[in-house]
């Protein structure tokens, strides 16, 4: 039985590290804004096992028209966990506590290969291609909410 819950910043870093950090130390998983009060983390259990997580960070895009933006960062599955509906929950969960922040959109930069799981959720690509150094290509995407 799967569960979304809100968690600290600390208690993302095992899945924020083999998924998007990969080989890196695990301070590499610590991000600007993780400990604000306006942050908040998801995640995504598995019995009591935390399998996926993502988090909500009040920030603004430049690219992106709204007067109350949040940002979706370090959305992870665990491999093992994938393709079973977790992402799904997690974007569900943000995108609800969003609406109660009286947030007008989501953004977030996408990785180029999950760029087709963000279209099916209704979110759009905002201008071209990019590449975050050490972690690969991605595109900026949202969603008015």
């Amino acid at each position: 039985m799967y569960s979304v819950k809100q968690i600290s910043s600390q208690e993302t870093y095992p899945v924020r590290q083999p998924v998007l950090r990969p080989g890196k130390p695990i301070e590499s998983c610590i991000f600007p804004g993780d400990d604000l009060p306006s942050t908040t983390h998801f995640g995504v259990f598995d019995n009591n096992r935390l399998v996926g997580i993502a988090s909500l960070f009040l920030s603004a895009s430049p690219d992106i028209e709204g007067s109350m933006q949040y940002q979706l960062r370090g959305m992870a599955v665990l491999a093992t966990h994938q393709k079973k509906g977790l992402g799904d929950m997690l974007l569900a969960a943000a995108e609800k506590h969003a609406v109660n922040l009286n947030a007008d959109v989501i953004w977030f930069n996408a990785r180029e290969v999950a760029v087709g799981f963000y279209k099916k959720a209704g979110y759009e690509i905002a201008g071209d291609i990019f590449t975050i150094p050490d972690v690969g290509p991605h595109y900026v995407m949202f969603k008015y909410i």
